[in-house]
């Protein structure tokens, strides 16, 4: 039952708003809560369990944090005791909190990376003359683990660190984490941004109603016109990488990575809508990425919630070892303040993109793809000096348009092959499909009608033209900060209803579907 499946749009998605606008305040947590659980049951069936042990677990661990805690401030220490005891509470908690997130990240690790250990451990000890040892274990995956998870793990840390009170009741902490608009897709939502408002039960209201369908709409577009009719292209040249070189393979690495926008944007663009019908803010996750110019600019906009959780619970914890610590003060010592700032945030920088790399997949691609851009944004930080001084001297105006359109050309074709990489089906098929763009390049490719033999035809290949310059005007208006449906609310209710029926026309008759199409399933739900 995915978000774009006629199924959730016209019949469970309705039944739900019925259900909860017709129960009791009190009890309208329940309706979401009881259709977060139906949602995930009709896709990972008794995998279920797993989503209860998460939440069974967070809600005791957390509670254990706090009870630790008041048991120590109980006890009323002489001043001399304070610091022993204080120190002994830090120690505990400590404890318990990697406790819990062990017991978190122990389930995901379990899932979906113990085949990739087992597989790559067995290879070194082939290539070592030792007999294969370990078995190469496969387990079915959960809907939404590797978002969930990470939800989880931010509500204990949370916690230890006293930004938000360990939550006694088990229904609020368990709506948080499964609530069913993002835990196929996400986004990575903190406790504190949406636990609250999904408990208190809002009535539902015209403007957020419309509101949602209005976004569920525009990640329908996305979804349908672009990203699906661009999927049986995706599938053909990234599915046999030996037979495409050159134009094939660039078209693919550069469609693919549109697609790739298209389907997970259009996603939470349908979780957004879903969650603004019932009155809940769900974070954004995108916001213009193409417009970005530079490698650091494109991560905080592609994916932002993943991005600012490897920040805070990944990158800053790092940086603030004792051994970073000790690295930042011998490296600005040695090489200068700019240098060594770079330097030392190397390390924890490195961590946040091996773990960026490794939560999208188990493949080696996946981890080159994370070290792809930690070199960028390294090389990024340690040229900034250089790019300001050559700048200055050229007396260029790093703030002027021509200069910001040259960057955001220039990033297309970075963000291109970091795309190639990750959609090849392994890193040895990524290097080759890269290779060959160069290796086989010939112009001719381009006129000869090899490109309508990938699977889309001229009508495709207009649609997706179409689709791409409604989203690109989209993405120019909101860059400058213009509400596209605050407009619209303003129009009178004749133009605001055509508006609205041209649109579910237009996504009817250019949608990918029916015979001859492959439709993608959610991408980012396999992750």
């Amino acid at each position: 039952m995915a978000y774009d499946s006629i199924l959730y749009l016209f019949i469970f998605l309705p039944a739900v708003l019925l259900a909860y606008q017709l129960a009791p305040m009190r009890h309208r947590y329940k309706v979401l809560l009881l259709a977060s659980y139906v949602f995930f049951l009709s896709i990972s069936g008794k995998l279920l369990v797993y989503l209860l042990f998460s939440t069974l677990s967070i809600h005791h661990t957390g509670l254990w944090l706090s009870s630790c805690k008041k048991d120590y401030g109980l006890k009323e220490p002489d001043w001399d005791d304070k610091k022993a005891l204080k120190s002994a509470c830090s120690k505990k908690q400590r404890r318990i909190l990697w406790f819990g997130i062990g017991l978190q990240l122990g389930i995901l690790l379990l899932l979906k990376y113990s085949g990739f250990f087992c597989e790559n451990m067995n290879l070194l000890l082939k290539a070592a003359s030792f007999p294969k040892l370990l078995p190469e274990m496969k387990f079915a995956l959960p809907i939404g683990i590797s978002f969930y998870t990470l939800q989880a793990v931010s509500y204990l840390i949370d916690v230890y660190y006293e930004k938000i009170e360990a939550d006694d009741h088990l229904g609020r902490l368990a709506l948080y984490l499964s609530f069913f608009p993002a835990i196929m897709e996400g986004p990575i939502c903190r406790y504190s941004q949406t636990a609250a408002v999904l408990h208190q039960g809002r009535p539902l209201e015209y403007k957020n109603v419309t509101f949602g369908i209005q976004r569920m709409l525009w990640g329908l577009f996305k979804k349908l016109v672009i990203a699906d009719r661009l999927n049986m292209l995706a599938e053909t040249v990234f599915g046999n990488p030996g037979q495409y070189s050159g134009i094939p393979i660039l078209v693919a690495a550069v469609l693919y990575t549109f697609q790739l926008y298209a389907d997970f944007s259009g996603c939470i663009d349908m979780t957004i809508g879903t969650g603004e019908m019932f009155g809940i803010i769900i974070p954004e996750n995108f916001r213009q990425p193409f417009f970005s110019k530079t490698a650091s600019e494109f991560w905080r906009r592609w994916h932002i919630t993943l991005g600012t959780w490897l920040k805070d619970y990944v990158f800053y914890p790092i940086s603030l070892t004792r051994f970073a610590k000790k690295l930042g003060k011998s490296s600005r010592a040695k090489f200068g303040k700019h240098m060594g700032q770079v330097l030392a945030s190397s390390i924890a920088l490195f961590g946040v993109w091996i773990c960026n790399g490794l939560w999208h997949g188990t493949g080696w691609n996946y981890i080159f793809f994370g070290m792809y851009y930690f070199v960028l944004i390294m090389l990024g930080n340690l040229s900034e000096p250089l790019v300001q001084k050559i700048t200055d001297l050229l007396k260029i105006d790093r703030r002027n348009t021509l200069y910001r359109g040259f960057q955001t050309l220039k990033m297309l074709p970075i963000i291109f092959t970091g795309e190639l990489f990750f959609r090849a089906d392994s890193l040895k098929s990524g290097l080759l499909m890269f290779r060959s763009i160069f290796t086989g390049f010939s112009w001719s490719a381009a006129t000869d009608g090899s490109l309508l033999k990938l699977g889309l035809s001229l009508q495709d290949f207009t649609a997706v033209l179409f689709g791409f310059l409604v989203v690109y005007a989209v993405g120019v208006i909101h860059e400058k900060g213009i509400s596209i449906r605050g407009k619209i609310s303003g129009w009178n209710l004749f133009a605001r209803w055509g508006f609205l029926y041209a649109a579910i026309l237009t996504v009817i008759i250019l949608g990918a579907y029916g015979d001859g199409y492959l439709p993608a399933k959610l991408i980012y739900a396999g992750f």
